[in-house]
């Protein structure tokens, strides 16, 4: 975790985070409740068969809850699909029966089913869709009621990716079905930024998304993506910012998402914030 000082700018305040039992999730939920927050987690906490990379733990989500409490802070941890609605729905009603309120989403949840042989099979295209678009949808709209009775308003974001601008896929070869879900998902998550931005304006629920180059989660870092990268290299070229900065931590996507949901974002909104140390400007 990133070693920072925390200045209370989240104190009362409550963030529900999907796919928080590792990585970028992992390091929202923490970040937060160092800066004072009550934390809302879900993740599924099973393996995907589309999904050549091994998948997130109910083991990983309890260090998660662990963290967070180390911190002081309260969390309500529960292992849900996001590809279910009324799941969420049912995590999100626990979380503000117990905490009061709900202030930030952020719909993080996500694989990368491009790799190997499963990546090649059609599943890998609506698997991608169902978790990457479907899921950031279905979170959105289960958080929505509770976000609407704060009357202060309050932050979405959703997490994207440089793959909602270009390709993952770069040449014929590495053309598969998992890259594919993978790439018009990330391009869809800015259509429901869009979407619930305007929608959500005049109550004062601010919807930005944020577009991560690579980082360094086990997403990206194991042995299937490494295989992958090996098989074509054209891919792991494209991955490469302009930048000359070591690979991206989780903590530079968290600061970001603080940004955006602390008062510094107060003016912020419809907005797809790229991170990305120039990845985007190849």
């Amino acid at each position: 975790m990133a070693a920072q000082q925390a200045d209370g700018r989240f104190t009362g305040r409550v963030v529900f985070v999907t796919g928080a039992a590792r990585g970028q999730g992992r390091e929202h939920a923490v970040r937060f409740a160092e800066e004072g927050a009550d934390v809302i987690a879900v993740d599924l906490c099973e393996q995907l068969d589309s999904v050549a990379y091994p998948m997130a733990t109910p083991e990983d989500l309890e260090e998660t809850v662990r963290l967070v409490e180390k911190t002081g802070r309260r969390i309500v941890a529960e292992r849900a699909d996001v590809r279910d609605r009324d799941a969420l729905a049912g995590v999100v009603d626990r979380g503000v029966a117990e905490f009061g309120r709900l202030d930030f989403v952020l719909a993080n949840a996500g694989i990368l089913p491009a790799a190997g042989a499963q990546g090649r099979d059609i599943t890998a295209y609506t698997d991608a869709v169902a978790v990457l678009l479907n899921g950031v949808y279905f979170t959105v709209d289960a958080a929505l009621p509770a976000l609407l009775r704060n009357p202060d308003g309050g932050a979405i974001v959703l997490t994207s990716s440089a793959a909602g601008f270009k390709s993952v896929s770069t040449d014929f070869d590495s053309m598969t079905h998992g890259a594919a879900g993978y790439t018009a998902a990330k391009h869809g998550v800015v259509g429901l930024m869009r979407h619930f931005a305007t929608s959500l304006a005049a109550r004062n629920i601010r919807v930005n998304s944020v577009h991560p180059g690579g980082v360094a989660t086990p997403m990206v870092i194991n042995e299937a993506m490494g295989g992958f990268v090996a098989e074509h290299p054209s891919f792991g070229e494209s991955q490469r910012p302009l930048m000359t900065l070591p690979m991206m931590e989780p903590g530079s996507v968290t600061d970001a998402v603080m940004f955006l949901c602390a008062p510094t974002g107060r003016y912020i909104t419809g907005v797809a914030l790229p991170v990305d140390a120039g990845l985007l400007l190849k």
